[in-house]
């Protein structure tokens, strides 16, 4: 964690919506992603930032969080209201996949990857908190998040992790032998084996994080996977954490009532195959906050977050 740079949004781009909690780069440098009224956009022009121009693409009728675009050019969308949805990017037409998993309705879908077999894994971050009160699963520590399998052709999730502390992003290695799930409220990414001997269990992939970390990406099987680390690592959050049942549902009872307003401080991750951290950047005074997803599209690194009114632009690192 020594080879931390500066994160420096160079540019802010408004998209008439608040919350753009995932963001993804399709081939032509676009950036889409969800915002907290439903709709989704798709910002184009990124090349000349001031001159950014913004469609809205669908409606699912609910909140989308994370984003997957798929070969044939639609998309997925894990929506934290109504499930894992399917978007025909054409017409705007939304179908729900799967909205149920094990007889229990499906809530707080976050993340989703799409496999080169077709089948689909998502995670799911907490079965005890909606969205809006994400912050009463951070600090009660309830590891109620999951991973999940679709099967080509199927309808039925498969529960394949469970006990996971606010399951979250998710990407594939580059040889999809396995998973690589990000879990926010214990500050570490977690492998989970597809092929191979050790295959459907799971280990560490990388851990204490420098902070939480959100929605991850990867560009293509040879780029490293991008991380956002939604918040600076709190040191009382993690005596807290060590404390009884009891006492941590206290405390989430008070913090989902309290007012809350994210720090300035910002930060993104790239780690290779091995779990090697590759670049750290990170910005202690940002008026950019709450950075929950980044990619990178038409020569930047793009920021999402749940908290702002647009995207945040930044320079890519210099290649090593």
């Amino acid at each position: 964690m020594d080879r931390s740079t500066a994160l420096t949004p160079r540019h802010y781009v408004a998209i008439g919506g608040h919350g753009p909690e995932d963001v993804v780069a399709d081939a032509r440098g676009r950036v889409l992603t969800g915002v907290a009224d439903g709709r989704i956009l798709r910002i184009d022009g990124l090349t000349e930032p001031l001159a950014a121009r913004v469609e809205v693409l669908a409606e699912t009728g609910g909140r989308p969080l994370g984003l997957e675009l798929l070969p044939d050019g639609a998309l997925l969308v894990c929506d934290a209201e109504r499930g894992l949805l399917g978007v025909d990017l054409a017409d705007g037409t939304v179908r729900v996949i799967a909205d149920e998993v094990a007889g229990e309705r499906l809530r707080f879908a976050s993340n989703v990857v799409a496999l080169s077999d077709g089948s689909v894994y998502f995670t799911v971050s907490s079965r005890r908190y909606p969205l809006d009160q994400w912050i009463g699963d951070i600090v009660e520590h309830t590891g109620t998040g999951r991973l999940l399998r679709l099967a080509p052709g199927d309808d039925t999730p498969e529960v394949l992790l469970e006990g996971l502390q606010f399951a979250n992003g998710l990407a594939a290695s580059g040889d999809e032998s396995f998973l690589v799930v990000a879990e926010t409220g214990a500050r570490r990414l977690t492998r989970y084996w597809l092929d191979g001997p050790q295959a459907g269990r799971a280990e560490p992939f990388a851990e204490n994080l420098p902070g939480m970390p959100d929605n991850i990406w990867r560009g293509g099987p040879d780029g490293p996977v991008w991380v956002s680390l939604a918040g600076p690592r709190v040191p009382p959050l993690d005596l807290l954490h060590r404390a009884a049942p009891p006492v941590r549902r206290a405390a989430a009872r008070i913090a989902v009532r309290a007012p809350y307003r994210p720090t300035g401080s910002i930060g993104v991750l790239a780690v290779d195959d091995t779990g090697e951290v590759v670049y750290h950047l990170a910005r202690n005074r940002s008026r950019f906050r709450m950075v929950t997803s980044v990619c990178e599209a038409s020569g930047h690194l793009v920021l999402g977050s749940l908290w702002e009114r647009g995207i945040a632009l930044c320079e890519p690192p210099a290649a090593k």
